[in-house]
């Protein structure tokens, strides 16, 4: 698939189930996100990987940070808060970690944005399904810090990665609608 068809075709699944990226893949993904501009070159992104165990610790953390925001959250909620963490075979936590320097953190943060950009398409072209979420995990400080994070960090993406069991809607995205010549 060529690079434009990919991007056109490109959508979101709702559903993702095993088998998730190989090793290799996975290395192949991260290397596509680290291929993003960088204003300074400063190379603000940082890649968790999350597989087996390491998705039910993150589910287990979520549950954590519900049930202190939340302390009258039922079982049932907990669960699924829980739950979130094992939608994938694959989760890559995509974080800024942001560099004091003259280059402003909102660059620092959309470069990330962009590496999660790379990193989707790639998936999308080795024939996985991706799904990016982010919600009250990414900006927990406690859940941060669980990834070697600073409360100041930004966790982007939280980057689902599996086969697509369900795919997402394709939705019509016309440029004219938001495109203004001069």
């Amino acid at each position: 698939m060529d690079l434009l068809q990919g991007i056109q075709s490109r959508t979101s699944a709702l559903k993702l189930s095993a088998p998730g990226p190989s090793r290799e893949h996975i290395e192949q993904i991260i290397r596509a996100g680290a291929r993003a501009p960088d204003h300074g070159r400063l190379r603000p992104w940082r890649f968790i990987v999350l597989e087996g165990d390491a998705r039910a610790r993150l589910g287990n953390a979520m549950a954590q940070m519900l049930k202190a925001k939340v302390p009258d959250a039922q079982s049932a909620q907990l669960e699924a808060e829980r739950g979130k963490a094992l939608r994938a075979p694959v989760i890559i936590v995509v974080a800024a970690k942001i560099v004091k320097s003259k280059i402003p953190e909102i660059e620092q943060v959309t470069a990330v944005a962009a590496a999660v950009q790379n990193m989707f398409l790639a998936a999308n072209a080795l024939g996985y399904g991706a799904m990016w979420k982010t919600g009250g995990a990414a900006y927990d400080a406690g859940i941060k810090g669980m990834f070697g994070l600073a409360p100041e960090d930004h966790i982007v993406a939280l980057l689902y990665l599996g086969t697509t069991s369900t795919p997402g809607p394709f939705v019509e995205a016309p440029a004219s609608e938001v495109t203004r010549w001069l």
